[in-house]
């Protein structure tokens, strides 16, 4: 019996913003395709491609720099071929090691990252660790319960590249105790229209539930749906409705895959439809929610409805119109607490009972500041002139906070700048300091010995606020 994955979700600090929700009803309108650009599948820790899931998996040397990192495999013969191997950082010297994958600068993805630990080190239980996106802390990972139920977890996010690399990191934190790990990757490129009217410069949106109403059997996912989400049967006790028409999903802004629109729930005419959903607490945040609806019970002049939906009280859409066509009804910025109720009351005069499909909830992630590019520049210049770097110089130079690269000190303000870079006692390094030294413009201290640099040291006389050389 192969050992499933489903969604482990948690979250870190949650998150205060203000401000007021955007809500929209979508229906009958096309996404305009994008440039066309690359999925990825990455087997991680694996030196051959697999196929899993009807996808190819490819091995991930060509994705991320193995110096600093191991693989194992696993020795059990019920896992899927993307879990029987992985890749670890076994050393806390190596604070930080990344995944970066070609990418279009402002396109979205939808990244999921798979972990199953196999007990491959020995231990008694699975390592805690950060995951990083973009330069964002993403999630503690924390795969303990799963793993204890013989299950693998996953965690999934929607982001937008900020440059043409997308990176997604492994991180020790204060509390790992043994080596942070991770079996596959997913890297899904997003219509521009999906998700529309979060503001992704500034958030990330982090899986919470996704669900398909009344559906029983095995989850929706690839190839029913395109982008690889899944989508989990959730059943209550309100009567079920089956769909008579189909639905094309290029008319949503999200592109859900046809198959939700097979299953709803639904109450009597007349009675108001509530519905417990997400189906467990959530932290105090802000939301993004799309609810998906669909109205074809029996092909006839009743085969639509007209009512209000509210999420816990308060007024989600007013006189909302459903029919065969469908609708998706989203809320970009919806405050959410504790457990949440969606409650659907139909206008007086509707011959049927109100309905729903399927529905989606995404934490909002505030993003950080990135370092200035120009100060990226400049370190990514070090990094190819100089040899013998700390491992963990990888990803963004000084953010998450806490996660800044091994001697590097940098001030997070409006701008966050690079303001001490210690390059005394991390090893013998050599080779040369570039050129580009002289626009790390906020450096205050520069520390250079005990190594073997070569060539001269270039002009600092435009870095105006150095105080130590």
């Amino acid at each position: 019996m192969s050992i499933s994955v489903f969604l482990l979700w948690l979250v870190s600090v949650p998150l205060l913003v203000q401000g007021n929700a955007i809500i929209r009803s979508v229906a009958g309108r096309h996404a305009q395709p994008k440039p066309q650009v690359k999925d990825y599948f990455v087997n991680c820790g694996s030196n051959e491609d697999v196929d899993s899931w009807e996808l190819k998996y490819l091995a991930d040397d060509a994705f991320i720099s193995p110096q600093g990192t191991k693989t194992a495999t696993i020795n059990q013969t019920d896992v899927l071929p993307i879990l029987s191997t992985l890749r670890y950082i076994p050393d806390k010297t190596t604070k930080k090691k990344c995944y970066k994958f070609q990418a279009l600068k402002g396109g979205k993805y939808l990244v999921k990252s798979i972990f199953y630990y196999g007990n491959f080190d020995g231990g008694t239980n699975p390592p805690v660790f950060d995951l990083i996106i973009e330069g964002t802390k993403w999630s503690t990972v924390n795969t303990t319960q799963d793993y204890l139920n013989g299950l693998a977890s996953f965690y999934e996010i929607i982001v937008t590249a900020r440059d043409e690399k997308l990176s997604v990191c492994l991180a020790w934190n204060d509390h790992t105790v043994s080596s942070p790990f991770i079996s596959a990757l997913q890297v899904h490129s997003l219509n521009d229209l999906m998700y529309d009217g979060t503001n992704f410069d500034k958030y990330a949106l982090m899986t919470v539930a996704r669900h398909s109403f009344a559906a029983h059997g095995e989850t929706i996912g690839f190839p029913d749906d395109k982008f690889g989400r899944y989508w989990y049967p959730f059943i209550d006790n309100n009567p079920v409705a089956s769909s008579h028409s189909n639905v094309t999903p290029s008319v949503f802004f999200n592109n859900p895959p046809a198959k939700i629109f097979e299953t709803a729930i639904t109450t009597n005419r007349g009675k108001s439809l509530q519905v417990m959903w997400p189906p467990y607490s959530v932290p105090a945040s802000r939301y993004y929610i799309a609810l998906y609806l669909q109205d074809s019970r029996a092909p006839s002049p009743y085969s639509w409805g007209v009512f209000d939906i509210q999420i816990n009280g308060e007024t989600f859409y007013r006189q909302l119109n459903v029919t065969t066509s469908g609708a998706m009804v989203f809320s970009t910025f919806w405050p959410l607490n504790g457990t949440t109720t969606i409650t659907l009351t139909p206008r007086s005069d509707i011959p049927v009972g109100p309905l729903i499909n399927a529905a989606e909830a995404f934490q909002l992630l505030a993003l950080e500041e990135r370092t200035a590019a120009r100060d990226v520049i400049v370190m990514d210049d070090i990094v190819r002139s100089i040899q013998h770097l700390p491992l963990d110089w990888e990803g963004d130079p000084c953010v998450p906070r806490g996660n800044a690269w091994t001697g590097v000190t940098c001030r997070h303000r409006l701008t966050t700048h690079i303001v001490s870079l210690n390059l005394t006692g991390l090893g013998v390094l050599t080779g040369t300091l570039p050129k580009s030294l002289s626009n790390l413009s906020a450096l205050h201290h520069l520390w250079l010995g005990g190594n073997s640099l070569t060539g001269s040291i270039p002009d600092l006389s435009p870095l105006m606020a150095l105080e130590t050389l």
